[in-house]
C-alpha cells in the first residue's frame, strides 16, 4: 500500500488453493482488504467439526480420509521443484503405478509412491494419521471457524458448485460473512459443476443444459462477473453497506432422462435467484426407512438388517463430490454401476445395488416433483461386532426405465460418512460395544435437486466408499496404520424406538415456481 498506484483499498480474488490462502489473510483481518472473490475454496474447517450445519470438507469427513490429498501429493511431488531439478527423483516419481499403490493401502513412511520426496510423504502421513480434531486441524488456514470473529466486515462473492469438495466451506462462509451485525453485501453462486468447471454444462455422465454454464446466464462470463463485482466494491469511493445478500443457486433436474449425442443423461435444469441460503420458504421432511426396504414419511416397524463390510473389498468410488482424486477416481454425477472405468469396481456393470455389502432404501415412484435444497442428513440406528466401522450413506435420483436407458438410471446427488469412534466427538474417539445399539448421523454435502414426478427417491447404505474415503480396517487400529483388517457385521435398525430416517430440506413447489 506504499505504491503510488495504490489507494489503500485491496482487493483479492483466486481458486481453489488462492482461495484458500485468500480466507487465510482474511482471518487476520488485515488493513487495507476491501473484497474478496472466493472460488471454490477457502476452508471453513479441514475437519469434519459440524454443529448445526455440516461446515467440513478438504481433508476429511465424517472421521475418514479423504485419498485425494494422496493423489494431489502425488502429482504436486512430481511436479515440484526437487522434482525439475533431480532427473533420478523425477524418473523414480515417473516410474511409480498410482493404481497398484492404492490397492495397497494403508502406506508406511518410507514405503510409499512418496518415499522419493520425503517432504510430500511426511505432509500426506501426517494428515492420514491425526485422526482427532486436535492442534495440527485448528491452524489458520485449514479452520477460519475459529477465527470468524475476527473477519473484516467486507462484501465477497463465493462461488462453488455441487460436486465440488468445497460446498460445505462455501456454504459456511457465506453464512459467517451474513452474521448478525455484518452490513457489507455478500453474492453466493453455486451450479452443478465439478471443481472451477464453471463454463462446462455436464458433470460425470450427466448433462445439465446450456443454460448451466456461468456465461450467459449468471454474467456474460466469468471475468466480467469479476470486474463488475470490483467495480462496485473496490473502486467505488463509497462502499455500499445495505447488507445485501444475492443467492444465485443451480437446481439440478427438470430434464428429459434422454440420451443426448455426447452420450450423456439429459438431467437439465434451472438457476434460482433468493436472498439468502438457506433458500426462503424451505423446510425441513424426514423420509423413514422401512422394514420393506421402502423410504416413506410414514414412521416405521421395527426391523433390523444385515450390514457387512470388508475392507478388502470395498464399495467402490462411483462419482461424487470430488476434487483432485485424477486418475484413480472421478466426480461427477453417473449411473451407479461397476463399469470397468471406476478404480475398484468389478468391472460387470451390475448395479451397485445388486450388491451384498449395500443397503438400497426408496421411495414408491414419486407423485408429485420433490425439490430437495439444502442440507441433507441421515440419522441411523446401528449395532456392530466390530470396536470400530464405517457407514456411508448416498442419495441416488432414480429415474424410470426409457427407450435410452431401458433399465433405468441411478444418478448420485449427495453423499457423506461417519467413522464411528466419532459418533460423540470428535476430540475423544469412543469405541463400540458390541451389540450396543447407537445413533450415528451422516451429513452428506447440501444440495439442490429436482427429483421429478415419476422417479424414485433412494438411499444406499453401506460400509465403504473406496477411493474417495480411506477404509476402516473395522479393527480399532490407529488412523492410518491398519494392519489388521477384518470384516464387520452390523445391523441397520428401523422402525419402533430405533428409527432411522433420512432428513432432508425440501423446497416446496410454489416456492419454486416464485
Amino acid at each position: 500500500m506504499q505504491q503510488d498506484w495504490c489507494n489503500g483499498r485491496i482487493g483479492s480474488m483466486g481458486l481453489s488453493y488462492a482461495a484458500h490462502t485468500q480466507l487465510a489473510a482474511a482471518c487476520l483481518n488485515p488493513p487495507g482488504l476491501t473484497t474478496m472473490v472466493l472460488d471454490s475454496g477457502g476452508f471453513a474447517n479441514a475437519y469434519p467439526v459440524a454443529a448445526a450445519h455440516a461446515d467440513r470438507c478438504g481433508a476429511r469427513q465424517g472421521g475418514a480420509f479423504e485419498l485425494k490429498q494422496a493423489t494431489w501429493a502425488y502429482k504436486q511431488a512430481a511436479l515440484s521443484p526437487l522434482a525439475k531439478a533431480n532427473p533420478q527423483i523425477a524418473a523414480a516419481l515417473a516410474a511409480e503405478n498410482i493404481f497398484d499403490w492404492f490397492a495397497c493401502m494403508p502406506w508406511q513412511p518410507q514405503h510409499s509412491p512418496l518415499r522419493h520426496h520425503p517432504e510430500y510423504e511426511a505432509y500426506l502421513l501426517q494428515q492420514w494419521r491425526s485422526g482427532t480434531f486436535g492442534e495440527y486441524w485448528q491452524q489458520l488456514g485449514i479452520y477460519a471457524e475459529g477465527w470468524y470473529a475476527q473477519l473484516p466486515d467486507i462484501p465477497v462473492m463465493f462461488l462453488s458448485s455441487w460436486y465440488d469438495a468445497y460446498v460445505p466451506s462455501t456454504l459456511a462462509n457465506f453464512r459467517a460473512f451474513c452474521a448478525a451485525g455484518r452490513q457489507a453485501p455478500q453474492r453466493l453462486i453455486m451450479g452443478p459443476w465439478l471443481h472451477g468447471d464453471r463454463i462446462i454444462t455436464h458433470s460425470g455422465n450427466a448433462e445439465f443444459g446450456a443454460q448451466a454454464a456461468l456465461d450467459g446466464a449468471i454474467a456474460p462470463d466469468w471475468l466480467t462477473c469479476r470486474l463488475d463485482w470490483f467495480s462496485r466494491h473496490l473502486c467505488a469511493e463509497t462502499p455500499e453497506q445495505d447488507g445485501r445478500r444475492e443467492v444465485s443457486v443451480f437446481i439440478m433436474g427438470d430434464g428429459s432422462g434422454k440420451r443426448d449425442d455426447a452420450g450423456r443423461l439429459q438431467h437439465g435444469g434451472q438457476w434460482h435467484h433468493a436472498q439468502d441460503w438457506p433458500l426462503p420458504g424451505s423446510r425441513r421432511e424426514q423420509w423413514y426407512l422401512q422394514a420393506d426396504m421402502g423410504l416413506r414419511p410414514q414412521a416405521a416397524t421395527a426391523a433390523a438388517y444385515i450390514l457387512q463390510s470388508d475392507p478388502h473389498h470395498p464399495v467402490p468410488t462411483i462419482g461424487g463430490s470430488i476434487t483432485s482424486g485424477l486418475p484413480v477416481f472421478a466426480g461427477g454425477a453417473f449411473d451407479q454401476r461397476e463399469a470397468p472405468e471406476f478404480f475398484g469396481s468389478a468391472g460387470n456393470n451390475l448395479p451397485l445395488s445388486a450388491r451384498a455389502d449395500v443397503l438400497v432404501f426408496q421411495s414408491e415412484p414419486l407423485t408429485e416433483d420433490l425439490c430437495v435444497a439444502g442440507d441433507v442428513r441421515v440419522r441411523l440406528c446401528i449395532d456392530s461386532d466390530a470396536p470400530d466401522t464405517d457407514f456411508t450413506a448416498k442419495l441416488v435420483d432414480v429415474y424410470p426405465p426409457n427407450e435410452d436407458y431401458p433399465q433405468g438410471y441411478a444418478m448420485n446427488i449427495t453423499d457423506g460418512i461417519i467413522r464411528c469412534r466419532y459418533r460423540n466427538s470428535w476430540t475423544q474417539p469412543e469405541l463400540l460395544q458390541p451389540g450396543e445399539v447407537v445413533e450415528v448421523v451422516i451429513e452428506p454435502f447440501a444440495t439442490c435437486n429436482l427429483f421429478k414426478k415419476g422417479h424414485r427417491l433412494r438411499l444406499d447404505i453401506a460400509g465403504s466408499n473406496f477411493p474417495h474415503f480411506d477404509c476402516n480396517p473395522n479393527s480399532g487400529e490407529a488412523e492410518g496404520e491398519a494392519r489388521g483388517k477384518r470384516t464387520a457385521t452390523s445391523h441397520i435398525l428401523v422402525g419402533g424406538i430405533h428409527a432411522s430416517v433420512l432428513e432432508l430440506e425440501v423446497l416446496p413447489a410454489g416456492v419454486l415456481k416464485g
